[in-house]
C-alpha cells in the first residue's frame, strides 16, 4: 500500500549496528536501504530545476529552520515521503505551516519537486539524506511542531524486526526534537507493525498517546490511491498520534 514500497525501503530504515550508541554515533553506517528506481524524464527535469531552489543540503551543523523557509511558522518534518503526493497535499492544505520532507529515493525527490512547482508550494523544502543524521545533527531540540512517518517498511520477517525504523532510541530522538505539545504521527497498513509501534512509542516517557490505543485518521492526512485500494479489499490502516509532554 505504500507508494514506493516495491522500489525502495521508505525513507530511512535502521539496518546498522544494533546498539543505539553505534546507530546514532558519528561513526554509524548509513541507516537506510536504497533501491533506486528509474527516473522519468519529467522527474529528472524537475529535479534539476527545482532541487536547487527547494533543497537543503546535509551539514553536520544546526539548521536555522526559520531562515530556510524565510519566515517563522510551525515546522513539520516528514520521514520518508515516497513519491510525495501526500506531502504536497498536506502542505497545500496547511499554508500556515512549513514542511521539511526527507527522502533518499531520487525518483521520489524528483516527483515531489514536480508537485512543488505545479502547486507553487512555498512552504515545503526537501532533504535527500538519512533522516536520523538530519535530526541528530541539524534539528535543534524542541524545534518541531510535528513529525510524520507514514507507511514505513514493516520488515515483516521476525529476524528483520531490528531493521524497523520505530525503535526506542529512534522514538527518543524524535521526542527530543519536538516542542512541548508537538506531535508524532505514524501510520501503517501492517497490523503487527502497528502494535509494535504502539508498544514502543507508549514506552517513551516524553510522549503521551492522544487516543486510547490507535487514533482516528486525522483530517489532514489524505487517503492515497494505494490506501483506498487496500481499504476496499478489507485491509486495515492504523494511525497513532502521540504528543510531547510539557517539561
Amino acid at each position: 500500500m505504500s507508494e514506493v514500497r516495491d522500489e525502495v525501503v521508505a525513507g530511512v530504515e535502521i539496518i546498522g549496528r544494533d546498539s543505539p550508541e553505534h546507530r546514532f554515533s558519528s561513526r554509524s553506517i548509513r541507516s537506510f536501504v536504497l533501491r533506486q528506481g528509474r527516473m522519468s524524464e519529467a522527474q529528472q527535469r524537475y529535479l534539476d530545476d527545482m532541487l536547487p531552489k527547494v533543497g537543503i543540503d546535509y551539514r553536520a551543523a544546526p539548521l536555522d529552520l526559520d531562515a530556510a523557509f524565510g519566515r517563522k511558522a510551525p515546522k513539520i518534518l516528514e520521514i520518508g515521503f515516497g513519491m510525495g503526493e501526500t506531502t504536497a497535499k498536506i502542505a497545500a492544505a496547511m499554508p500556515d505551516h512549513d514542511f521539511l520532507g526527507i527522502e533518499v529515493h531520487t525518483p521520489g525527490v524528483g516527483a515531489l519537486c514536480k508537485l512543488i512547482a505545479e502547486g507553487n508550494l512555498t512552504n515545503l523544502r526537501i532533504m535527500q539524506h538519512d533522516a536520523v543524521e538530519v535530526m541528530r545533527d541539524m534539528i535543534a531540540d524542541g524545534a518541531l511542531a510535528g513529525v510524520h512517518l507514514f507507511f514505513p517498511d514493516p520488515w515483516r520477517k521476525k529476524r528483520h524486526f531490528k531493521r524497523r525504523i520505530v525503535q526506542p532510541d529512534f522514538v527518543a530522538l524524535i521526542a527530543q526534537k519536538l516542542a512541548p505539545g508537538g506531535y508524532f504521527h505514524c501510520a501503517t497498513d501492517w497490523e503487527d507493525y502497528a502494535h509494535w509501534m504502539l508498544e514502543i512509542i507508549s514506552a517513551e516517557p516524553l510522549l503521551q498517546n492522544t487516543a486510547d490505543g490507535f487514533a482516528p485518521r486525522p483530517d489532514y492526512r489524505p487517503l492515497t490511491k494505494f490506501e483506498n485500494r487496500g481499504l476496499k479489499l478489507g485491509h486495515g490502516v492504523w494511525d497513532l498520534v502521540f504528543r510531547r509532554r510539557a517539561g
